[in-house]
């Protein structure tokens, strides 16, 4: 998708951090924007400020975790824009502590948003994609804990690896189709966005979280500086864009954690337990503040 203007992109997640970056760059590249977010203040804001620029944009309550939610945005953005060109499936929440103190609440308020967001995203809005026979996109956003596999981190490890072969999977069955559509996968470390927070956005309904680790304060802000001192957000839009107008399936912000997956990888191939090597960058210690 070489010209995108005119186009369409619909971005999940779009209220802040990385969606909010790609709302704002697909707008820049001319193209009208619909965003979608559950936290209702952030997305009016994010959708203020676009159409403040003189982007056509509109904004609509979603919660991904819902497929009925999912199948309303993909008929909001048809009839507000006649069609969809590009989707990027890119809500995402998280929580730590050990696996096996995780609660089922946890487990499923983090799959709902980060897996069954992208798989409600991919069943709604391709099959609209392949009916309008031109130039599209799907653009999910995974992690680097999609491709290694760091301690503390069981429930967001699990949903982004889900990502990553979901969007594989999806690339191969279009690439059988011969259809016009690309499909991307974004894998970033680090990012300064409120990931750490995104407990704000936890329906009070779904229950009680795992309860804190001793130390799990400390640990927390180092993460938050970490976080802070991570890529901009607009940075990983860049390379989303290019992705979609060169088709580019792997996006991977950090070129320099490529070691840490290689190391996995090998460790696969060798059949050899998995290193510690593979997970440096995850631990949350200033050295890995990049």
């Amino acid at each position: 998708m070489k010209d995108l203007r005119d186009k369409v992109a619909v971005v999940t997640g779009a209220a802040s951090g990385i969606g909010r970056a790609l709302a704002t760059a697909f707008a820049a590249e001319g193209m009208r924007v619909v965003l979608a977010d559950v936290e209702r203040t952030g997305l009016d804001a994010a959708a203020h400020a676009l159409a403040a620029t003189g982007a056509q944009v509109i904004a609509v309550p979603t919660d991904v975790s819902k497929g009925e939610s999912v199948e309303a945005l993909g008929a909001s953005a048809e009839r507000a824009f006649g069609g969809v060109h590009v989707v990027c499936n890119n809500a995402g929440v998280s929580v730590s502590g050990p696996s096996w103190m995780q609660t089922t609440a946890d487990w499923e308020w983090v799959l709902g948003v980060n897996l069954w967001g992208v798989i409600h995203g991919v069943r709604v809005f391709v099959p609209r994609l392949l009916a309008q026979g031109v130039d599209g996109h799907v653009v999910n956003t995974a992690s680097i804990a999609g491709l290694i596999s760091g301690p503390g981190m069981a429930v967001y490890n699990v949903s982004k690896h889900g990502v990553v072969t979901l969007s594989e999977t999806l690339f191969h069955e279009l690439r059988m189709l011969g259809a016009p559509i690309g499909v991307s996968v974004v894998c970033p470390a680090w990012v300064n966005t409120r990931i750490i927070d995104s407990a704000r956005n936890r329906p009070a309904g779904l229950g009680d979280t795992a309860p804190a680790m001793p130390g799990r304060e400390q640990m927390e802000q180092v993460a938050r500086g970490i976080l802070a001192a991570g890529l901009a957000p607009e940075r990983v839009a860049a390379l989303v864009v290019d992705a979609v107008r060169t088709r580019r399936f792997w996006v991977l912000p950090h070129p320099e954690w490529k070691a840490f997956v290689r190391t996995r990888m090998e460790d696969v191939l060798e059949e050899r337990d998995p290193s510690p090597a593979a997970i440096e960058g995850l631990l949350p210690n200033p050295g890995n503040a990049r």
